[in-house]
Formats: C-alpha cells, structure tokens, sequence
C-alpha cells in the first residue's frame, strides 16, 4: 500500500496569505466565516461574543500562519482556533461544570457513547437549536464539542481541562437537560 501525502486544496491561497497578500485573506475569510462563526455560535451560545471570536481568530490564523505545517486541512486548522478561542470567550465568562456527585453513576456516562438519540434528530432544528442555547454553558459545551464538532470524550477532556469520564458524564447530563428543555417546547 502507497502512501500518499494530503494535498489542501486552498494551499496556493494559504501560501498567498503568508506573503502578505490581502486579497487572499478575504477570501479565505470568505471561504470559512460563516462555519467557523456557526461552531462559535454553537459553543458560546451568544451571537456578539461569536462574532468577537470569529474575528480573533482570524486575527490569530493570520498573524500564526507561519505555524501551520500543512499536515491537515487548513479549515480544520482554522476550526481548532476557532473552538480553542470560544472555550476561552466561555472561561472568561466563568464557565462552571456541573459538579459530580458523592456517587457517579457509570453506566450513564457509559451509554452516552452510543450516538445521538434517534428522538433527538428528529426535532424541528430550530427548536433544538434554541433548547441547546438554554444548556448551562459547561453542558452546552461539552455537547456541542461530542455531538456537533465530532470531537470524542478524550479529546474533549484535553480541550477543556477536565478528566474523561467528566466529560461524558456532562455530556449525560446535557441530553438529559436536553429532552427535558424540549419537553417544555412542546416536542
């Protein structure tokens, strides 16, 4: 089996980007904005502090375009940036976890990992987009991070700080507070 070094398609853009050229980022800012400002807006759960952090981020790829290395996707790149800033818009705000009990109860943190609920998909999206905007911000995140990102409980553990099994117990929890939002909706 060959191996076969990945090719970016916005590479020639990237590498214009890096020479200064202006033209270049506003198309690459063309090209991601409405994405990355959407994954923002899915973490933050606040369209003016989404907007501020689309912003830094692009300030930041620009100004750190030197450190990426081309072994992903530039979006991809581009995305972490912008998750890492929306986390950290959130920290400021104070962003608290819902505190584990006396006893946690793996089997529940445990069948967190089996996908999204088939109840769940099936809701009207703006309903649920707005159920999940009234998560308490730790849940929010954590299942925005698994469900909407596609990041797994490891690497969201990383991401914010926290242990595994944290991780997925929040993320329990969340879609707990998620049907039970939903509910008060009339879904």
């Amino acid at each position: 089996m060959e191996a076969f070094a990945y090719t970016d398609i916005n590479a020639p853009l990237v590498e214009r980007c890096r020479l200064g050229d202006r033209r270049a980022q506003a198309e690459i800012y063309k090209r991601y904005a409405k994405a990355m400002f959407n994954a923002s807006l899915r973490i933050t759960g606040d369209y003016a502090e989404a907007e501020d952090v689309l912003q830094e981020a692009f300030l930041s790829a620009f100004r750190e375009l030197h450190s990426y290395k081309g072994d992903s996707s530039f979006g991809s790149w581009l995305k972490r940036i912008v998750i890492n800033k929306s986390i950290n818009c959130l920290r400021n705000r104070r962003l608290t976890l819902v505190p584990l009990g006396e006893q946690h109860d793996g089997a529940a943190a445990d069948s967190a990992d089996h996908g999204p609920d088939p109840e769940i998909t099936s809701w009207r999206a703006d309903v649920v987009r707005r159920c999940v905007q009234d998560l308490p911000d730790g849940y929010r995140v954590v299942l925005t991070l698994y469900l909407l990102e596609g990041y797994d409980h490891a690497e969201i553990a990383g991401i914010l700080n926290i242990t595994e099994s944290t991780s997925k117990s929040q993320y329990s929890r969340a879609r707990k507070k998620l049907l039970e939002l939903a509910r008060q909706h009339g879904l």
